[in-house]
């Protein structure tokens, strides 16, 4: 895999979530690079909604206060209140592009509550299908527009460096092979790591592309140890689990013990709806114990039309959550920690930017409050957009960029499926819900023993740099914090600190990338 086409381009946007999306939309003149069908992955998934503070009581004040409470005092303030701020205005710039949100009868929007939310201000669509519905929308919206390519089926497998600067990224073309596509300005879209562990709610495609490829070129990677384990997946032996919304306990669902009795309210004052972090680690500990299910029976004769999606897996089941209760167990959701940006999405490393689940804003801090997920990606899509254009003057194209050297020796084919098992079970057992120095550094070894035999996998080799990076630094963390627990050191230190990881840039190999006839569809 040595043969490397070549095109130029204005601008590159790895992922075609809800971040990449709207970042493309918002700058133009770009090609989205997707390794699926654009509008594949998390973003479609997302169930719970988008907050915002649109209600006639709430501010976005009080929102910002919710985020920087649940934060594990690694929030930000000015970003929590930048990206609520911004909210209302990006709701109403999704309804003008033709998003249909549930709406009361007298035409206001309808809005539920989530955990760490002291107000109603999550808006759905159909439901508990919010994500659909929104990539319904930002995917017609590009395909609409003449100046936005579209790359799919497309892996990109490394950024280009020249000298202290990113320049382009080098891609796996289903027809045409390598593919350099060099550029001033690289958008990495590419959601989180929810494929490193054994139990997730992230689909197949979320391969913590975006964070590897950062590190492989020396971005400065923040806070990696942070991971968000959903409480209330439906337990199954699907991969990924399927994700029972939070939006069930903010219309009064219960979690109950084998026995039948509810435990949350005597572990946190807002039992169901304490914080993820709280839930998820309650339910870790219950399920060793023995079976836990969430009791849904009481929001009524009406449950499919108010929650399409969890009826259609329930039923798939053979469950009836109107009369059933349905089987829980926390699986990994959400990456907190990852690429460090600044306000605008910019990374430590120039003409790489970040936004969406692959990047590290400081918004969530060590605990993502419920729906601001969706929400950071529209407001940080928009803002890494603004930033490529002012910061365009400072790109010279280059004739010769450095890859890592590894991109060029991969065996796209290979199999490596027990391989890359052995390390998400190793993530899920030692690196999950729970921590020890035991099991960290019994994790540490396993990944180093993985790695070389995953060098050559195109995803594989990103698992395993993303695992070495979150171990190293949940095993650097001796407190407890966020959704970071170490049963070894449950306090909380006295002082919050970030965890910020600087990698020495990969080994790399100097390629020809003068203009040159592309085989990539210029």
């Amino acid at each position: 895999m040595t043969d490397v086409a070549v095109r130029h381009v204005d601008s590159i946007v790895v992922g075609s979530g809800i971040a990449g999306l709207t970042a493309a939309l918002a700058h133009g003149n770009c090609v989205v690079v997707s390794k699926s069908a654009t509008g594949e992955g998390s973003s479609r998934w997302a169930q719970g909604g988008i907050a915002a503070a649109v209600g006639p009581d709430d501010d976005p004040r009080f929102h910002a206060d919710d985020t920087t409470e649940v934060s594990g005092g690694l929030g930000r303030a000015e970003i929590a209140t930048l990206v609520t701020g911004a909210a209302p205005d990006q709701i109403e710039w999704l309804r003008s592009l033709g998003a249909d949100f549930d709406t009361a009868p007298d035409g206001s929007l309808r809005l539920g509550r989530e955990a760490g939310h002291d107000q109603r201000r999550i808006v759905h669509a159909n439901g508990d299908a919010t994500g659909a519905e929104v990539m319904r929308t930002l995917v017609r919206a590009t395909v609409e527009r003449t100046d936005i390519e579209r790359l799919d089926d497309t892996l990109v497998v490394d950024l280009l460096r020249d000298g202290d600067r990113v320049v382009g990224v080098l891609a796996l073309h289903p027809d045409d092979g390598l593919v350099a596509l060099v550029s001033p300005a690289v958008v990495l879209a590419t959601g989180g790591i929810g494929r490193l562990y054994l139990h997730t709610t992230n689909p197949r495609e979320v391969t913590a592309d975006g964070l590897a490829m950062a590190a492989r070129a020396g971005a400065v990677i923040r806070d990696p140890e942070f991971v968000q384990f959903h409480p209330t997946a439906f337990h199954s032996d699907l991969d990924p689990m399927p994700l029972l919304t939070e939006a069930l306990r903010g219309e009064g669902a219960q979690l109950l013990d084998d026995r039948g009795r509810r435990y949350m309210v005597d572990v946190h004052a807002d039992a169901e709806l304490a914080p993820r972090d709280v839930v998820a680690r309650e339910n870790w500990r219950r399920r060793r114990e023995g079976a836990i299910h969430l009791d849904a029976r009481m929001i009524g004769a009406d449950f499919a039309e108010r929650f399409p999606t969890v009826w259609q897996i329930t039923q798939q089941a053979g469950l009836d959550p109107r009369v059933d209760l349905l089987p829980v167990s926390p699986a990994e959701h959400y990456h907190m920690g990852g690429i460090a940006t600044d306000d605008s999405g910019r990374s430590s490393v120039a003409g790489l930017y970040a936004c969406g689940e692959a990047a590290s804003t400081g918004l969530h801090g060590a605990n993502r409050l419920a729906s601001n997920s969706l929400l950071e990606g529209l407001v940080f899509g928009s803002r890494v957009a603004a930033a490529m254009v002012d910061d365009r003057d400072r790109f010279v194209a280059p004739t010769r960029v450095d890859v890592p050297e590894t991109a060029l020796r991969l065996r796209p084919d290979a199999a490596h499926s027990a391989e890359i098992e052995d390390l998400r079970r190793t993530m899920w057992d030692d690196v999950g819900v729970v921590r020890d120095a035991a099991g960290l550094t019994r994790a540490s070894q396993r990944i180093a023993e993985l790695a070389p035999r995953l060098a050559t996998h195109p995803e594989g080799r990103n698992l395993a740099e993303a695992a070495r990076l979150i171990t190293d630094a949940a095993l650097a963390r001796e407190e407890s914090r966020g959704s970071h627990f170490r049963s070894d050191h449950p306090e909380t230190a006295a002082i919050a600190s970030h965890s910020l990881l600087h990698p020495v840039p990969a080994t790399a190999t100097r390629i020809d990338v003068a203009c040159q006839p592309s085989r990539a569809g210029a």
